[in-house]
């Protein structure tokens, strides 16, 4: 048996991460009530979590956190969602990912680590007051 992907189901795959990086927060969470591994990743490594964090959608974050989303995932690059959302300043979806635990230190480099980087003192003190 063949571990490559058809083409339908690598198209398949490629739909679902857009509609990650896309914000479309109800049809993603739809494909995942019905079956969608939630924490699958692509070929770097970025999980859906890590996408819809990445590209600004807190919606999108939530309703994946709500289904069981692996918030400590790192991509191949060691970042976790959590410094994805840092990085880009997204306080809502930073809430969202420390609410459902996700750890600060964690990943490399870290959320903190990120925040110190590109001087973010307001996602600092998000980070550090939750």
């Amino acid at each position: 048996m063949s571990d490559e992907l058809d083409a339908e189901t690598l198209e398949f795959a490629h739909r679902m991460f857009d509609l990650a990086r896309d914000g479309a927060t109800t049809e993603l969470a739809g494909y995942v009530d019905a079956g969608l591994p939630v924490n699958l990743t692509n070929q770097k490594g970025d999980s859906l979590l890590i996408l819809a964090a990445y590209h600004a959608h807190p919606e999108t974050v939530r309703a994946l956190l709500d289904r069981g989303a692996d918030h400590s995932r790192a991509n191949d690059r060691g970042q976790t969602a959590l410094a994805a959302a840092v990085f880009r300043s997204n306080a809502e979806a930073v809430r969202a990912l420390l609410d459902a635990g996700a750890d600060p230190d964690g990943g490399n480099p870290s959320a903190v680590a990120t925040a110190e980087f590109f001087d973010l003192p307001e996602m600092l003190t998000l980070l550090r007051t939750g």
